[in-house]
Parts: C-alpha cells; structure tokens; sequence
C-alpha cells in the first residue's frame, strides 16, 4: 500500500515550494537490497553489487535503493565534499502502480484499455531527465522538494521541470493514453509524478519492479504492457530502455538544468503527426534520422 504523503510548503530562494514528506520504513528497504539485481546504474560501465560491511555503505545502499539516474558521477546524498542525482537498486518484478496502488495483473503490466482509449496511441513517458532533473545536491531554483525519511534521517530530493513539460504533457493527454515508465523506485517516483501531473494525464504509472533487467540495464519492454506494439511510442533519454523495441522509440537528449532548453515543444509537431498516421514506423524513422 502505498504511504500516505504529508503535504507542506518550504522556501528555495524566496520561491515557495511544494512538498511531499514520505516515511520510509527500513525493513522493507533492506527486503529490496537483498534481491539479486540490488545495483547502482551505471550507463556505459559495469554495475556494482550492494554490500553491508559499513555502516557508510549501508546508509549509502539504502539511499541508492531508492532513485534511478544515468548518470555515472552521482552517487549519494550531499557529504561536505558534494554529491548529487539520484541511482538506485530494484524490487520484484511484475507489478502495476496506479493511483498508488500496488496490485499484480498477471501476464500484462497494464490493465484493459480503457473504451475512450482503444483508438489512441499508448504513449510510454519516462521521468528522469526526460521530464525533470532530481538531485540530493541542492536546486536554488527548485520546483519541487520531495524529502523521504530513512532509518530516520531525512534527505531532501530537489525536482527541476524541464522547460515547457507542463504544456507537454497536457497536449499529450488530450491526444493518446499516456503511461509514466521510470526505471526509478515508486518510493521516490511516486511523488514527484503527483505533483508533476496537475492534469492526471498519466493512465497508469510503471515504476522499477515492471522493468526487465537485461545486460546490466533496466529495460522497460514493450510487449509486456498488453497494447498492440504497432500502436505504442516510448519517449525516453536512455537508448537502453527500449534496447527490445528500438523502432517504436523517439529519443530525447538528457536534461539536466538548460533553462532554454525546448525539446519537449519540439516534439509536439511530431506526436500530432502520430496522431494522424496508421503506419507510425514511417514517422518515427523520419525523425530519427531527420
């Protein structure tokens, strides 16, 4: 079951800035580390095991537990020295988070379509550094802080929206069923979409256990969503999460902190054109090679 959120309001830089307090309790964090796949994503180089020798690299496992991030210089909350985005460890595979509830559905991960859907296009959305930037190093210019308690210390992740994602996602809900399929943890992804979402766009949310751990990567498979896969479209920074599918993808470039960064509305044009089209492979190759 999902837990239930405390909502406040602090201050980054004299902006007001929502907030979501999570509790997360230990046990079931250390339950996640002992599966096999207990990892931190290192894109491009070799994984690394967990391990509890210290209580250092404890503490520093169960906060990798919670985040997912391709990038390799990031590794733990602030120290004196810096630190940065958020990595992570997986759950068990094959479970569907909707609204917050964690449910088994058997061979698909998402429930039947829905009647005002079945002529959409399934749109698969990833989160981070496609549509937000999150950090334990701190964002002056912030839009959300999500602070989650473990073994009680708390550790404050600061969310950064990627320019134009609100007006992104909105035209993307009026025209396809849209799903939120991170490689990050629900413990920390979870949040950061309730306040990302202001118009509920996303039909259902995909979290880490849904992934395929493949070759040292998380892979979000196609075919286990239970939609026709002539009618889907990922969009995702990471050309490892659609290694399986990589014909119905349209990559986007890591964003980090760009401010005049306009991918997200440049790539409108190209999903109303989806939207018009059968043969989406055509369209989709077109601007990759465009």
């Amino acid at each position: 079951m999902r837990p239930k959120p405390n909502v406040c309001c602090s201050y980054v830089a004299g902006r007001s800035v929502v907030s979501l307090f999570y509790t997360i309790s230990s046990p079931s964090l250390r339950s996640s580390l002992a599966s096999p796949g207990c990892m931190q994503r290192s894109f491009g180089s070799s994984t690394k095991g967990c391990t509890g020798s210290t209580k250092k690299t404890r503490g520093r496992g169960l906060v990798h537990s919670l985040f997912c991030c391709l990038r390799a210089d990031v590794s733990e909350p602030p120290s004196p020295h810096g630190s940065s985005s958020p990595p992570a460890a997986p759950e068990e595979n094959g479970s569907l988070t909707r609204a917050g509830i964690s449910e088994p559905l058997g061979r698909f991960l998402l429930p039947e379509v829905k009647l005002t859907d079945r002529e959409k296009l399934c749109v698969v959305i990833d989160l981070d550094e496609t549509l937000v930037h999150s950090s334990f190093k701190p964002i002056t210019n912030a839009d959300f802080v999500v602070p989650v308690e473990i073994d009680g210390t708390v550790h404050q992740v600061y969310v950064l929206k990627r320019p134009h994602v609100d007006d992104f996602l909105k035209r993307m809900g009026e025209l396809f069923e849209c799903i939120l399929f991170t490689a990050s943890l629900a413990k920390y992804a979870d949040p950061v979409a309730d306040l990302l979402d202001k118009w509920s766009v996303f039909q259902a949310r995909l979290f880490r256990e849904s992934c395929v751990f493949h070759n040292g990567n998380y892979v979000k498979d196609l075919s286990r969503l239970g939609r026709d896969l002539n009618r889907i479209v990922i969009i995702d920074n990471s050309p490892a999460s659609f290694v399986f599918h990589p014909d119905n993808a349209v990559p986007v470039v890591s964003w980090f902190d760009d401010m005049s960064d306009t991918e997200l509305l440049d790539l409108l044009p190209l999903f109303e054109g989806l939207n018009e089209v059968d043969d989406i492979y055509s369209l989709l190759r077109q601007h990759r090679t465009s």
